[in-house]
């Protein structure tokens, strides 16, 4: 099921065991489509991105180089 698939990728990512990209690849989606449900998960669970997180484009995720 690609919504479990992608909401694991989110999770890892968060935990910072996956970088966005690596995240996308897990979930079958693009670095936007894993960015857009990074948003969602943290509205939905009411906590703010990691302060972890380097601020790009707005959006609190980590940049990488993949």
């Amino acid at each position: 099921m690609r919504t479990h698939s992608i909401e694991s990728s989110v999770i890892l990512y968060r935990n910072g065991t996956l970088t966005l990209s690596q995240a996308a690849r897990h979930a079958g989606c693009s670095n936007d489509e894993m960015a857009s449900a990074v948003d969602a998960y943290t509205r939905r669970v009411g906590t703010d991105a990691d302060s972890a997180d380097a601020d790009v484009g707005g959006r609190g995720l980590l940049a990488d180089a993949d």
